[in-house]
């Protein structure tokens, strides 16, 4: 019997508005409240619902048998509250089976595990704090901000309690090694850590809808056979993906959804396929091996490292800029101020600054709302020179305020 561990990633990002120099010192609202919210509306009723009645038929269907596990980031729960609450009653009917698990992460999809051992922290209580308010569960596995892991990360991540972490099946890091089982952190063993099968998980995401494809039409049948192959030994098979994948990335016209409907039947029927929840799975197996990945890896690109958001002069400087305000923020200590903090962090923000070519490019270009690099980052340099003028002269008025009260008592 073969386990699959099938994961699903939710992350909306808040979109900025267009902000250009004249607007600086005037107008301090830098979201793009209009665009933000008919993406949200679009997305919540091409994918989130009817995937995630899809899921809930399912789960009913198979009576528990199907099983899975998502990570929501927080500006997504935030702009489900704001723009699309259905969708947030969606997933907690899922909740409620007791068949789907919930991942914590950083609250803003952010990268700060490669910026602040401090910041990265803040976030992940506070993005647990928040599945624990949503769903009621407490996350005990963890999901970083685009599979970014290493050693360190993951021995981060252990020190917050955390048993299990996702991480990418990346050939340059397993080498001989397969995917398809639980491995360990290099640093702290207890750690266990599920590697995602990208080409199973691939072949769903980006190449279902593909003619060119020499497997096209995929069939739920077809893939399940690919799952329990000899070709594809081992105990487990992850399959992690964007949610968007189902609707949004791969349009309903595709088939998309009566893949997914017939897929689970189809596994359950084989006999030789279970469906277990990402904690469920690392339970189930004793890791075969401790994982050394010395050197931060993710799941984006060819290169399967962190140049997709931290990889030219651009995202340097802009990343760099944004960090060097942490002390500031935290002296503060402003709920708003905070709130804009957040959102800046966003990995999204870099990931449209990057100057890949070949087909990662055209991946960067599919999702990127600017028309160049260096437009997305004119843009958030922007909105953060004006955030930073902003703090600085809060963080004056406060410093002017504490002199006076001390003054005043001396």
């Amino acid at each position: 019997m073969k386990t699959v561990c099938l994961y699903f990633q939710v992350h909306q990002p808040w979109r900025l508005k267009n902000y250009r120099f004249f607007n600086m010192g005037k107008d301090h609202n830098y979201l793009d409240d209009l665009t933000n919210r008919s993406i949200m509306q679009k997305i919540a009723r091409q994918c989130y619902l009817p995937m995630n009645s899809l899921l809930l038929k399912t789960i009913k269907e198979q009576k528990g048998k199907f099983r899975c596990s998502f990570s929501i980031t927080g500006t997504a729960i935030e702009q489900f509250r704001a723009y699309a609450p259905e969708v947030l009653d969606s997933f907690r009917e899922l909740a409620a089976t007791g068949c789907v698990e919930f991942l914590a992460e950083t609250y803003s999809h952010s990268l700060a595990s490669l910026a602040s051992k401090e910041d990265f922290t803040d976030q992940v209580k506070r993005h647990t704090a928040l599945m624990k308010a949503e769903f009621g569960v407490k996350p005990v596995a963890f999901r970083n901000t685009e599979l970014i892991y290493s050693d360190e990360i993951g021995a981060m991540v252990a020190e917050l309690g955390f048993k299990v972490m996702l991480a990418e099946g990346a050939r340059h890091v397993l080498g001989w090694k397969s995917p398809n089982f639980v491995y360990a952190n290099a640093i702290d063993q207890k750690l266990r850590l599920l590697l995602r099968n990208y080409k199973l998980s691939d072949d769903i995401a980006f190449r279902f809808s593909d003619r060119g494809w020499d497997q096209y039409p995929l069939t739920a049948e077809k893939y399940v056979s690919w799952l329990t192959s000899e070709e594809n030994p081992g105990e487990v098979v992850n399959l992690f993906m964007d949610y968007e994948t189902f609707g949004e990335h791969q349009h309903a016209d595709t088939g998309i959804f009566e893949f997914m409907k017939a897929l689970p039947a189809a596994a359950l029927k084989s006999k030789q396929i279970e469906f277990c929840t990402v904690s469920e799975t690392a339970k189930k197996y004793q890791p075969v091996s401790v994982l050394h990945c010395p050197h931060v890896m993710s799941w984006a690109d060819e290169e399967r490292d962190v140049t997709a958001w931290l990889g030219n002069e651009l995202q340097n400087e802009a990343f760099a800029k944004l960090y060097d305000q942490k002390e500031k923020i935290e002296k503060l200590k402003s709920k708003d101020f905070d709130y804009v903090w957040n959102f800046l962090q966003t990995s999204d923000h870099f990931y449209y600054m990057a100057t890949k070519w070949l087909s990662d490019g055209d991946v960067h270009s599919y999702f990127n709302p600017y028309g160049s690099s260096y437009e997305a980052f004119i843009n958030y340099m922007n909105v953060l020179s004006d955030f930073i003028i902003e703090v600085d002269k809060a963080l004056e008025a406060k410093t002017a305020k504490s002199a006076k009260t001390a003054k005043k008592k001396a």
